[in-house]
């Protein structure tokens, strides 16, 4: 079996999880008219490489037995929501290549329906105005190890606690002086089942509400209630809302529905080296430790996508990641692995030099002028006089047809400094005094004559010459092994070239209680570099290979003609094999 035909066995084999067989039981048994499931996201925060296996898995199982998926954002916290979350998760969810159905809905939209179920509890005697302290509260829960203490509250009449409940609603207390709580158990081992806080009090203005509201449901509320409304017949969920599955199958049997919503959990994604903590990753923006949501070194949506990951190769992770109830640590080389294999055969080459080392050919002239006399039939070159340069024709994929590009070939080029060595290391197969000729790629081969160092001994400049009829054409009566890239010292542009490491340098950031002390110093480099026209030229957001050098795309923020900028998106290649 080929690894291609491996690798899609593999992907087949994914799709046989536990969530899907229990869909697909569901249809077999037409259990349902139609499968509708949910992407719930609050919009405290931009969404993180967490939030992209729920994406997949939510789409995805809703497009695979021809079902539908909501966008819903669970909006009931106004304090920590902003339409920029808004608008960036949309952005988001459509980048990743998913549409929902209809119009984008919010929790808040159902507002008026939540609270006059909370009504409908409070008169069933399901409900009670507790004006405890938030201290009090918490104090009177209980643990673990014991049973939690009822509130003076608990069992003041009907007609009392809709009075309460209505100065609520009224604005007549102070946040943190009422709320409204579930009256289920006390006792019982699931502390979320100890009467929790269903309503409480926040004189804030909601960005989809305005001022309507001074009371406000809880998620654990509004979660439920809400695919309730929607119809959703498979609530998706990470393994930590496990806990909160009773309270949630309480509430929706409690206001009553014909065919009430069911959850169901899966393990949450976990990446090494990864922090997907919206509240700690709020942190690094505010410190100013990160440029911002999308730095690229983020692991959030936006931040990969800056990084230049594809959307495909997201996808592809997911997919390899598979769906389980087990917890587990995935390696990052994997989620790297496919992105790379989503770029081989989708982006255009290009020479780069990160690390410029200056070379004088000292025959060009000679050498040059003798080309259309010299070249091989494999060569399309053209020579300008004006500014001495020889255009060399090459194409910008050696295996897809993705157009030609012309790249100048002058006197003066650069190198990367790591391709000559005074005394090279063993094994070493480029340019040192004991191996002075290699082939410049797509062009001469070239022999090094002398180098030039400055006074702490580094090199600073080669002076060498290249050999006229090799242009095309492999040298006579010698071999010559490697091939370097190299970038026009005349007609290249400079550049700036941002090279990544993890922003975490420990395995587990979230251990850490101080998210200073998981960051990696050097998770950031920028390079002065040199690159081929072509790259400068190309619009924002455009991903290339630089050969030999890896995968990187034109900053979008950043990079124009005049000063390029440039991500490193994944390395040319990792010993990393899946399984």
């Amino acid at each position: 079996m080929s690894e291609h035909s491996s690798n899609n066995a593999q992907k087949d084999e994914q799709k046989n999880d536990f969530i899907r067989n229990i869909i697909r039981d569901d249809v077999n048994a037409q259990k349902y008219q139609q499968i509708v499931t949910r992407f719930p996201p609050e919009p405290n925060g931009y969404l993180h490489l967490g939030h992209v296996k729920s994406i997949c898995l939510n789409f995805g199982v809703a497009e695979e037995f021809g079902g539908v998926c909501n966008l819903r954002f669970d909006d009931t916290n106004p304090t920590a929501e902003k339409q920029d979350y808004i608008d960036n998760i949309k952005n988001d969810v459509e980048w990743l290549g998913f549409e929902w159905a209809g119009e984008a809905q919010h929790a808040s939209g159902y507002f008026d329906q939540l609270y006059a179920w909370s009504v409908q509890l409070i008169e069933q005697g399901d409900a009670y105005v507790d004006l405890q302290t938030p201290e009090q509260i918490r104090d009177n829960r209980g643990s673990f190890n014991e049973v939690g203490t009822p509130s003076l509250y608990r069992d003041a009449s009907i007609a009392e606690n809709l009075q309460r409940y209505n100065d609520m609603k009224a604005g007549q207390y102070a946040e943190g002086t009422a709320v409204l709580r579930a009256k289920i158990d006390m006792a019982s081992p699931n502390m979320n089942l100890r009467d929790p806080v269903i309503y409480r009090v926040m004189h804030q203005a909601h960005h989809q509400t305005g001022d309507k509201w001074c009371i406000y449901p809880m998620y654990d509320f509004a979660h439920p209630l809400s695919d309730a409304i929607e119809g959703i017949t498979h609530s998706l969920c990470t393994l930590e809302f496990a806990d909160h599955r009773p309270f949630y199958d309480w509430i929706v049997e409690k206001i009553g529905f014909d065919v009430a919503p069911h959850q169901y959990e899966f393990s949450r994604l976990n990446v090494d080296h990864t922090l997907t903590s919206k509240r700690k990753l709020k942190q690094l923006v505010d410190e100013g430790i990160v440029s911002g949501w999308d730095d690229p070194r983020m692991p959030t949506i936006a931040g990969m996508r800056r990084r230049g990951y594809t959307p495909e190769g997201l996808r592809d992770f997911c997919e390899r990641v598979g769906v389980t109830k087990a917890d587990s640590v995935v390696d990052f080389r994997l989620l790297e692995f496919s992105v790379r294999q989503s770029l081989e055969t989708t982006t255009a080459r290009g020479m780069a030099v990160l690390k410029p080392l200056k070379v004088t050919i000292t025959n060009f002239s000679d050498a040059v002028s003798s080309w259309e006399s010299q070249k091989a039939d494999s060569v399309n070159a053209r020579f300008d006089e004006a500014t001495q340069t020889l255009w060399l024709t090459q194409p910008n994929h050696p295996n897809v047809d993705m157009g030609e590009r012309e790249i100048p070939f002058t006197e003066t080029l650069y190198i990367d400094q790591g391709d000559y060595e005074i005394e090279p290391p063993a094994g070493y197969k480029r340019l040192s005094p004991e191996k002075p000729e290699i082939r410049l790629r797509n062009t001469y081969v070239l022999a090094v004559t002398e180098h030039v160092t400055d006074d702490s001994g580094n090199v600073i400049e080669l002076k060498a010459t290249i050999d006229p009829a090799t242009l095309g054409n492999n040298p006579e009566g010698r071999k010559v092994k490697g091939v370097i890239h190299w970038v026009s010292a005349s007609q290249g542009i400079p550049a700036t070239v941002r090279m990544y490491e993890q922003l975490f340098s420990v395995e587990d950031p979230s251990s850490v209680s101080d998210v200073h002390q998981a960051l990696n110093s050097n998770s950031l480099t920028e390079l002065n570099a040199v690159v081929e026209p072509s790259l400068a030229n190309a619009d924002a957001g455009t991903r290339f290979q630089f050969e030999r050098e890896g995968y990187f795309i034109s900053d979008s923020e950043d990079h124009t003609s005049e000063k390029p900028v440039f991500n490193q998106i994944v390395s040319l290649r990792d010993s990393y094999k899946p399984a």
